[in-house]
Formats: C-alpha cells, structure tokens, sequence
C-alpha cells in the first residue's frame, strides 16, 4: 500500500485516508507520497481519448489503495464532485489565433469559475465520504486570497459532517469573489472577513499554523484544511496537466510547454510532480505579477518573504509559497533533514537562500517572469481587441510570461492556463479595456444573482484574529454538537 510521510521527516507513514483528514502533518510538514508513481508513453497512448473525469479515475487510482477506496466509490466520488461543471469536457481548451500553437486552458467552468473547484470539488467530495464512513465530524479552516474560499464554500454548504471557516483578507478580494461566499446561507458555513491584514492572505495562514499548534483546540474541533498544503488537492491538480497534454498533441511523446499563474506554488507544484511522474513538459513557466516570490527563487535561488504589493490579478498576490517545499523534496532525493532546516530557517529569519547546486537542481525545466500591472491590462486589451477573448488578469499574466519568455520557450505547443473567469474582476477588465460597462464575456449569471443576495459574515480585525476565531469557532461547536 502507497503510505504518505511529511517531507520534514517527523512522525510515521501514514495511509491515504489519515493523509486527507489531517491535512498537515503531524510535524508541521507537507504530507508526500513514499515514491511517485511513473507514467510510460504507452500508458499515456492509451488514456489520449479518456474524458477528463475518466482520466482522473486512473490517475488517482496509482495514489489510492483499493482497501481505502473502492474502483466503484471512486468512480461515484468523481461524477459526484464534476456533475455541476458547466463544460462537458469540464476544462476545455482555446487556440489563441495570435499566437502559433498557443492554447489557453480554462479551468474555470465550476460552480465558483475559478480553478480552485477542480481540485476543491473532488477533495471536499472525498473529506465528506470519510467522515460519513467513519461517522465523524470535521472543521475545515482555510485562509484564500480570493478563489479557494468560494470554491471550499460552496463544495462544503448543506454536509452535515464539515463546518467551513473561511477567512479572507477583507479589502484585498474583489466584492464579487467575497460575495461568493458571504451570500451562502447554509450553516455549515462561516466566513471571516479580516481586516489590517498587511501581508495579505499570509497573515491568515500565519494565524491558521497557531490554530493547528494549539492541540487541544486541534483535537476538539478535529481541524483540517484543504488549502493547497492538502496533499488531495496537489494530486487531483495532476490530472489538468496530463488532460490538456493529451488535447492537444498530434504524437504522444512530443514535449509541450505550459505557463502557470502562481502564487502559493500549489498548482505550479503539481505540473512538476506530473512531469516527474513521466508528462513530456519542456518547461513549466512560474508567470509572477509583481510580488514575484517564485521569480525570485527561480532566478535568483532565494526563498525570501518581501512587502506585499497589491496587483491586478489578486488571488496571486501570495509572498509564501509554502508548496514549493513540496516539490524541493523530490528535487533533492527526499532529504528530510535539510528541507527541515530550510523551513526553520525561513520560519525564523525570513529568508533562505539556496547554493549553486541545489538551485541548479530544481530549477530544472522551469523558467519564470514577473509581469507588471500594466503588462498584465495590455495583453487582456490586445487579445480582446484581437479576436473577442477575454482573459482574466491571472490568465494574462500567464500568457505575457510566455512572450516574454518566447525566445527561451522554443517552437513546441504551449499551454496558458487561466485560472478564473474575467467576470470575478470587473473594475480590472473595465480599466484594461478602457470602458465603463463590462461586455458580455465580462459577465456571469452567478456573479450577477449573488448581487441581489443577503450576506452572512464574521468581521474580525487581524490583531485580535487568533483569540476571536477561537471563540467563534468552540461556540459554534458547542451550540451545534454539544459540550
């Protein structure tokens, strides 16, 4: 059986089930698999034509052990979790006309249009078939910069074994992506607008790892979270690499290029870890906005936490990105003592620096860019005035890293993945187009009927956010499972 260990080696192997209910790991580590599994060209061959959510059922199956969950429970977790997508082909592909070979991929036709439903939807999905297994209850709390509060929202509303905390930095989202989640009125769900929050969506996770050292309130509220340090969400994020490779080849084996919008690196990690297990990708491209945290690392060799900028593309605005621990412990032969001593070291000083043969290493096949914000409306303006698409601004940074980079990059097919639909920001798209009123691409029924909604929200200032949410969260608890 596959067992999942924490890449800073503390604690035992565990199995797939108590890697996904834990979230993080015992030691404050990243749960990994023991060994990835590895893709031939003839098994690639052989999923080319698999719809995206028979892709995901073989996929997952080399992670998840027949004893934890059944073929038939897996293949009912999936249809379960992709039913609302508004796609059939649930991520389709665009070939951008102004580009050779350039495909932007949109992964945002989920209930909440963004990317973060394709991992949320199955993990939520798989978290709630445990616990109705097991018959037990848990408290998801997780921290968003704009999508993965909506998405972790709406998957969780109505399941009587979750409560959903969801705390977003008030002011630093748009109203739509907050409305996402405010106008919800299941009980389950609580979000927490926080505000004074100058490092953003870090300040929140900073409160969330001492929500997670406090042991007794850990164990009482039986705490997880499906933010990316969820090993669920990385391997279900696998499956649009290898599904938008396997679109667009003529030959199986031909290498691709693809260009991530990042922030926190979980997404980005799990494009690496998908090359790593066989995907033929030339080169991952980390397109930054302007806070440039994987820029750094990947041309300078620095992990290291600077200002934090307000941009355009919000949801990317991240200084920590803490997945990419993740995937340094399968660039340097699962050397848990020295990612623990990085981790320690950065927790403690706020920067690591990397020497010349490690960064050598993971650098590997990644390239990256930091865009700026007017980069970033330029290309927005050129591709809609060009042929009537619209990007969102995570999409256009994506795309802008690549002309940037295009002398670099090669002749080979190039993937752009958008990961949220324009109508989440609707000021950002005004302003890149030069119009007052926003086109129809600009637009969504959800965002509009949310509009007219009630909301339901936590208000909480973030000096006092760690005391409050801890009042909040044991008072819900007892009122609604007893003492």
């Amino acid at each position: 059986m596959l067992q999942f260990v924490s890449n800073k080696g503390g604690g035992k192997p565990v199995d797939f089930e108590t890697a996904i209910l834990d979230g993080f790991a015992l030691d404050g580590g990243l749960y990994v698999p023991e060994i990835l599994p590895e893709i031939k060209e003839e098994q690639l061959k052989e999923w080319k034509d698999l719809s995206y959510v028979e892709l995901a059922f073989e996929i997952l199956s080399l992670f998840i052990d027949r004893s934890i969950i059944s073929e038939n429970e897996l293949k009912g977790i999936l249809q379960t979790a992709y039913a609302p997508f508004e796609k059939k082909e649930i991520i389709p592909l665009y070939k951008i006309k102004s580009r050779k070979d350039t495909y932007i991929m949109e992964l945002f036709h989920g209930p909440t249009i963004s990317f973060k439903d394709v991992g949320l939807a199955f993990l939520v999905n798989l978290i709630n078939f445990f616990l109705e297994r097991k018959k037990e209850h848990l408290t998801l709390v997780v921290a968003t910069t704009g999508d993965t509060g909506p998405a972790t929202a709406y998957f969780a509303a109505g399941k009587s074994n979750i409560d959903a905390w969801v705390l977003y930095p008030k002011g630093l989202i748009t109203e739509e992506q907050e409305r996402q989640m405010t106008t919800l009125q299941q009980a389950n769900v609580h979000p927490v607008g926080v505000s004074n929050c100058p490092d953003g969506g870090d300040d929140l996770d900073a409160v969330i790892s001492k929500l997670y050292a406090n042991k007794s309130f850990k164990e009482k509220l039986k705490l997880s979270s499906v933010n990316s340090i969820n090993w669920g969400r990385v391997m279900m994020q696998t499956v649009h690499y290898f599904y938008g490779y396997l679109q667009i080849v003529d030959t199986v084996g031909e290498q691709v290029n693809m260009s991530v919008p990042s922030g926190g690196f979980g997404n980005l990690c799990a494009g690496g870890l998908a090359r790593k297990m066989g995907l033929p990708i030339k080169y991952l491209v980390a397109a930054n906005n302007k806070n440039a945290c994987l820029h750094r690392i990947f041309s300078e060799g620095r992990f290291t936490k600077e200002e934090i900028i307000e941009t355009p593309s919000s949801a990317i605005d991240i200084l920590i990105p803490f997945n990419f621990w993740r995937y340094l412990y399968f660039c340097i032969d699962k050397d848990t003592e020295r990612i623990k001593k990085w981790m320690d070291e950065f927790k403690t000083t706020g920067n690591v620096t990397f020497d010349k043969e490690i960064f050598e290493n993971y650098k590997k096949g990644f390239l990256s860019n930091s865009s700026s914000d007017q980069e970033t409306l330029n290309i927005i303006n050129e591709i809609y005035t060009a042929e009537s698409y619209l990007l969102d601004p995570h999409g256009a940074v994506s795309l802008n890293a690549t002309d940037v980079l295009k002398n670099v990059l090669g002749n080979e097919k190039l993937i752009c993945l958008a990961t949220a639909h324009p109508s989440k920001f609707p000021e950002v798209i005004k302003k890149a187009l030069s119009i007052s009123v926003l086109p129809k691409a600009g637009t969504h029924q959800s965002i509009e009927n949310e509009k007219r909604l009630c909301e339901k929200v936590h208000l909480c200032n973030h000096e006092y956010l760690e005391e409050a949410l801890i009042h909040a969260m044991e008072t819900n608890w007892d009122l609604t499972k007893g003492k």
